[in-house]
């Protein structure tokens, strides 16, 4: 991943957590070769999981989503 940059950050699609057989949806960055890098609650590969940062002005979360809530979402 040394050299690689991001070029896209977006929330996996409805099909993409149907073929995964996830009811979360997470946090999919991009990669400029391709590669995508979502998190996942654990290394087996269950369901998907939040994501944690910190930056300069504090500490921040990009949850997952439940599938329930992205049919109230707009």
């Amino acid at each position: 991943m040394v050299g690689r940059t991001i070029v896209g950050a977006r929330y996996l699609s409805k099909g993409e957590m149907q073929a995964l057989g996830w009811t979360q949806s997470v946090l999919v960055m991009e990669l400029d070769d391709g590669t995508l890098l979502f998190p996942s609650m654990d290394d087996e590969g269950n369901n998907g999981g939040a994501l944690f940062g910190q930056a300069k002005s504090g500490e921040f979360t990009l949850p997952a989503i439940s599938d329930r809530s992205m049919k109230r979402a707009v």
